[in-house]
Parts: structure tokens; C-alpha cells; sequence
């Protein structure tokens, strides 16, 4: 499966940001790509780095006149896009979520981010409900993706029900960076812990792994911090973790890699860890600790 990634720099322009996603998917179809994933919350700059209430009228219903938009792009492109939007469901009600557009322009199906964190510089709870539709792959003409949304990508729960659920390929669209005051180390550290637990879940579960992270500084608004440096480093990793494609930590890129889903076929015969799961001792895992 020919996979297009997008990763971005972004400005407090929105129309302008939503204008070069779109050339750049239709760049990626023109060279063959089947499918396109962007990062997370791409039309805006990260507004979570302060809690402000003007911020709630980004978001968007879905469907809406945004859904219409990225329609029409995954439709001229004749390409499925994995999209990350602002969603409004209600008034005082909204999400972090994932949305899926099939090649003839289709709601393929959507996912609403479940584990929402609360950081300096992250305020998503003031933002986000956590999801209430559950760990579900979404079918589409060119397989069963399994969409999460960035937080998502730490939880090995999250990437195992989606496994268990038939997901054919993990998919992240993601918005992750150093915030101005940790040491050079602590970065190292961040970004390299990110990767790793992201293969951990392709090599657990025998299936590629698509994570897209947005690139580039974003100031505070506020000027309590000195802002976020987005890490980039977007990247695809096969069943067994080994790295397909990885993006520079400091500038936009667009790249297509070909990913072969029937290795994971191969690769869960060899590693059947899905086979020797103890399944009748894991009830505790639905806990939130493990007291005395």
C-alpha cells in the first residue's frame, strides 16, 4: 500500500495551511499514493498551550463545510486521507478527532482521541471529552486501518484492541515537541522514548505502524513559556519495528513509502504472540492499580 505522509510547518493562517495540505496530497496521488495521513489538528496553529475559551470557535461539526473540503481533496486525488480535526459536537462538547475519507469522497468512518493529556504547554482537557466510540478500526477500500490520535501512541492497550479488532496498520497523527525549558538530554530522551514505545506497539502486534508529527516553532500566546518546538521526525516502521521511512526533526517534508501489508501475515507466524496470549489472566488489566 502506497502511503503518503505530510509533515508540516504551521502558521495562524488557516486557509493558507489547508491550501498547501491540499497540494501536497495531490503532489503524493500524482506519484501514487493510496493513502494520505496528516498530523494532528493540521488546519491551526497547537492552540492547547493556553486555556482560553475564543479558542472553542475553531472547531467544526462533522460533517461541516471543513468535512467538505478534505472530501473533495481525497476525491480529485482518488486517494483514502486520514484527516485530524477540532470536532464540535455540541455546545460546551467537543473532540480530538480523527476523520476518514474514502477515494470517492465518503465518510469512511471517524475516531475521537481518547487519552487527552494535561501538560504545560498541553492543555488538551480544557478542550477535549475523551472519546466515547471506542477502539474501532475503520474499513476502508484499501484495508482496516487503525486510527489513534496522538497521546494515544503511549498506551499499548490502545494499539492491542485495535490489533485484536482486525486493524490491518496503526496509524498516529500526532502533535509532540520539547517545550522551551527542557535541558538538551531531557529532549534526547523525550523523542527517542516516542519512537521507541511506537515500535513496541509494531513489533507487539505484528503490524506496520504510520506516525505523523507536525514540525517546526509555535510561540506561547501567552509568553508564560517560550513555546513548543515541534520535533517532527514523522516516521513508518514495518511489523517487526524496523524503520520503512524516517522525517527530518527540523523542516516540512512529504515522502511515500510502500508498505506491504501481507508481511505482517509472515511476521505474526514467526512471532505468534497472539497465540500464546494468557488471555485468562489479564482481567486486571481493567484496573487502575494493582493495590495490596
Amino acid at each position: 500500500m502506497k502511503t503518503g505522509i505530510i509533515q508540516q510547518h504551521n502558521t495562524a493562517d488557516i486557509d493558507h495551511n489547508m491550501a498547501r495540505l491540499s497540494e501536497k496530497v495531490k503532489q503524493l496521488a500524482a506519484e501514487g499514493a493510496e493513502l494520505v495521513v496528516l498530523q494532528e489538528l493540521h488546519d491551526s496553529l497547537y492552540f492547547c498551550q493556553t486555556e482560553n475559551v475564543e479558542l472553542f470557535n475553531l472547531a467544526t461539526p462533522i460533517p461541516s463545510d471543513r468535512t467538505d473540503y478534505y472530501s473533495k481533496v481525497a476525491k480529485e486525488a482518488g486517494i483514502v486521507l486520514v484527516c485530524s480535526l477540532f470536532e464540535r459536537r455540541a455546545a460546551g462538547l467537543y473532540h480530538n478527532t480523527a476523520v476518514v475519507f474514502e477515494k470517492d469522497g465518503s465518510i469512511a468512518g471517524k475516531y475521537r482521541k481518547m487519552h487527552i493529556p494535561d501538560d504545560p504547554a498541553y492543555y488538551e482537557k480544557f478542550y477535549f471529552t475523551p472519546g466515547d466510540i471506542g477502539f474501532e478500526p475503520i474499513n476502508t477500500s484499501i484495508g482496516r486501518l487503525g486510527v489513534l490520535v496522538c497521546w494515544d501512541q503511549w498506551y499499548p492497550e490502545a494499539a492491542r484492541l485495535m490489533a485484536l479488532k482486525g486493524a490491518e496498520i496503526l496509524i498516529y497523527p500526532t502533535a509532540i515537541g520539547w517545550e522551551s525549558s527542557d535541558s538538551d538530554d531531557e529532549k534526547s530522551r523525550q523523542r527517542e522514548a516516542w519512537i521507541t514505545v511506537q515500535r513496541g506497539h509494531a513489533v507487539a502486534n505484528g503490524l506496520p505502524v504510520v506516525t505523523v508529527n507536525r514540525v517546526g516553532h509555535e510561540p506561547d500566546p501567552s509568553g508564560a513559556t517560550g513555546g513548543i518546538n515541534f520535533w517532527g521526525r514523522s516516521f513508518i516502521a514495518g511489523p517487526q519495528g524496523e524503520f520503512l521511512y524516517q522525517a527530518p526533526s527540523d523542516c516540512e517534508t512529504t515522502a511515500l513509502v510502500d508498505i506491504d501489508l501481507k508481511r505482517s501475515e509472515n511476521v505474526r507466524r514467526w512471532w505468534p504472540f497472539l497465540r500464546d496470549r494468557r488471555i485468562e489472566n489479564y482481567s486486571n488489566l481493567s484496573r487502575r492499580y494493582i493495590d495490596d
